[in-house]
């Protein structure tokens, strides 16, 4: 049974203007307006930074390590967000993990369509190494659409011959815009937030003239083999659940080491509603604890 807290949350969402028929500008705006509300907690200090000619944002908790940092991704459908809206779950990501975050404003759909995004996750991490970070003391981690970006940027720098980062972390995942998942229809009822109307419009502007099953559209379709460990996090009342299940039984299959928590009655990304949600905050102290463990392992 939904606890009152997450009742309070979904009818938050569920009274929040729809914007799957807005032109782009209203829905970041939207997205904008409705983040907005979600202060920086006093302990998060930012700075603007130009990582390899990528706009992003160091997000400094004060008990981050200087060798540490993750790479993260906005979610959004390739089209809206940005580091302003994903500041505080960014941060609180931070804290928990005791690693600096480079949250990354790449260029988003329909004026810069893929490979635009997974252009600027590469040259974002490139900067990482540059900066003299070892890639074992680098996480990268997203949610949503940042989930499959976190993927995508994964296959490319795999593909490339890049040292790999030490571990990997999606939150709901969206990794496959073909929207070919169960869960697209038999959780439609109970999603306050997602629906395939509006992520079909996202995935067309995103995907432009690109096959949406190409791997580095929907990593879901791609060879998964050799990546590092990856964690996902996904709630069971989530339109895209059968992202998360079929991402990870196909990393399993590919012999990627990878670790499944599914929420039960949580909602898509549930981590951005700590302040209400307790299972919210035990979700990002997990996050935390597991990039703890990876990214301060001996060399």
């Amino acid at each position: 049974m939904p606890n009152p807290e997450l009742e309070m949350v979904v009818a938050m969402l569920r009274s929040a203007p729809v914007f799957a028929d807005a032109d782009v500008a209203t829905m970041r705006a939207g997205m904008e307006a409705f983040t907005a509300s979600a202060p920086l907690a006093d302990d998060i200090r930012l700075e603007a930074v130009d990582a390899g000619g990528v706009a992003a944002e160091w997000a400094i908790a004060d008990a981050s390590r200087d060798d540490c940092c993750i790479l993260y991704f906005h979610g959004g459908g390739y089209v809206i967000g940005s580091t302003r809206t994903h500041r505080r779950l960014v941060g609180s990501i931070g804290r928990a993990a005791q690693a600096r975050m480079l949250s990354v404003d790449y260029r988003l759909g329909p004026e810069h369509p893929h490979p635009a995004a997974v252009e600027d996750g590469v040259a974002a991490y490139r900067f990482l190494r540059a900066q003299g970070f070892a890639a074992e003391r680098i996480g990268i981690a997203g949610d949503s659409a940042g989930g499959g970006l976190t993927m995508a940027t994964l296959l490319a720098l795999r593909d490339a011959g890049d040292c790999l980062p030490a571990a990997a972390a999606c939150i709901s995942p969206w990794v496959d815009l073909t929207l070919s998942g169960e869960s697209m229809t038999t959780k439609a009822a109970v999603d306050p937030m997602v629906q395939r109307d509006g992520l079909d419009k996202m995935a067309a502007l995103y995907a432009g003239a690109n096959d949406r099953r190409a791997p580095l559209v929907s990593p879901l379709f791609a060879d998964l083999a050799g990546l590092p460990e990856i964690l996902v996090h996904v709630g069971t009342a989530e339109t895209l659940l059968d992202d998360s299940l079929r991402l990870v039984a196909r990393l399993r299959a590919a012999g990627v080491e990878v670790s499944l928590d599914a929420y039960e009655d949580m909602i898509h990304v549930f981590h951005a509603f700590a302040g209400i949600l307790p299972e919210a905050r035990d979700a990002i102290d997990s996050i935390g604890a597991y990039f703890r463990r990876r990214l301060t392992r001996p060399s």
